[in-house]
Formats: structure tokens, sequence, C-alpha cells
């Protein structure tokens, strides 16, 4: 997760990378960390737009 969060920061895009204070929830499935975005009323269908594309370019370039 801290590579994508890194590679999304790069995108100009800010998320949250990490366990999030749910570690027990994490470790239920499997995980150790996370990237979360958030989004709200406020963000435009541009910025979300512009995420899932960032997140398909990392697809590529961080596989």
């Amino acid at each position: 997760s801290e590579d994508m969060g890194k590679f999304l920061d790069s995108e100009g895009i800010a998320v949250r990378a990490g366990h999030h204070c749910a570690q027990p929830t994490l470790k239920r499935f499997g995980l150790t960390s996370t990237v979360r975005p958030s989004l709200a009323f406020y963000n435009t269908f541009a910025e979300v737009d512009k995420l899932i594309a960032a997140i398909k370019k990392a697809k590529h370039q961080l596989s």
C-alpha cells in the first residue's frame, strides 16, 4: 500500500495508506495495509475519473 500511496501522490491524488488503526480487521482478511481515498459530496466526476485512471496506470507500473 505504501508504493500505491506514493504513486497516487505523484499523480496529484491524496490518499491514506497503512493500517488505519484497524489491524484486527486487516488481519482477519489476511492484509497488512490498505489504501483509502476519501470521497465526499464535493468531489467532482473528473476527480473520481482521475483516481480511476491513476489506479489503472499504477496497476501496470507497479506490477
